[in-house]
């Protein structure tokens, strides 16, 4: 077991606690008086550089301090930096004059971002009625802060020309109307927003014996089919 401390400050109160008894019995306890003097020298020399240590600690800390108080007046005080930039920048947007940004030496304001065009639908879901009716679903990932996404369906039997079925916002479609002869069918979903189109995805089923529906996607993926 350790006889003095681990820790340096615990080591320093260790010797100061000692220096005065090994002064008095140096020679009983097999030390000479002048390396235990030298002892109480450094002793004090540490001590001192602790104290000094604590007091250069807290002269850190209200100096940052400051430094954050000082930073906080100059730009977010009432009439300074801050209240400054926006005094230009209302200037600029009032007399539509460019320049001033210029002599300010500050950028002005972006130009609006142009958002993409909406997402590919993906994941095809159908689901056959008994009535004959195809219920349809899908996901797709759409820009975001775009809102106003809708959905462009359109349809081909047996080859034939595609024909615009509907139009809608929700990613569910329940087709009524395809005929009840259709050997294949196949959908055209695109998603819109204003004048952007995305890409659109083709999706296939075919009606047959045995499993009674058979359905891919344009890239050959099967598709979910729900009871």
């Amino acid at each position: 077991m350790g006889i003095t401390p681990n820790s340096r400050i615990g080591k320093v109160t260790f010797y100061e606690t000692h220096i005065s008894p090994w002064a008095t019995n140096a020679l009983a306890i097999g030390l000479e008086v002048a390396e235990v003097t030298s002892l109480g020298v450094a002793t004090g020399a540490a001590r001192t550089a602790y104290n000094e240590m604590i007091a250069a600690r807290a002269a850190s800390k209200a100096a940052t301090q400051n430094f954050y108080n000082m930073v906080e007046a100059m730009h977010s005080a009432p009439g300074k930096g801050s209240d400054m930039i926006d005094t230009i920048k209302n200037y600029a947007q009032t007399t539509d004059d460019p320049n001033v940004y210029t002599l300010a030496e500050i950028p002005p304001p972006s130009e609006p971002g142009t958002v993409p065009p909406p997402g590919t639908p993906f994941d095809f879901r159908l689901a056959l009625q008994q009535n004959g009716a195809v219920e349809l679903k899908w996901k797709c990932n759409n820009p975001a802060g775009a809102p106003g996404t809708v959905y462009e369906i359109r349809r081909s039997v047996d080859g034939g020309e595609f024909v615009t079925l509907t139009t809608i916002g929700e990613r569910t479609f329940l087709d009524e109307t395809v005929p009840s002869t259709s050997g294949q069918v196949i959908y055209q979903i695109t998603a819109i927003r204003s004048t952007l189109r995305g890409t659109p995805a083709q999706f296939n089923f075919r009606f047959g014996s045995g499993s009674g529906v058979q359905s891919e996607n344009s890239g050959g993926t099967p598709l979910g089919l729900a009871a």
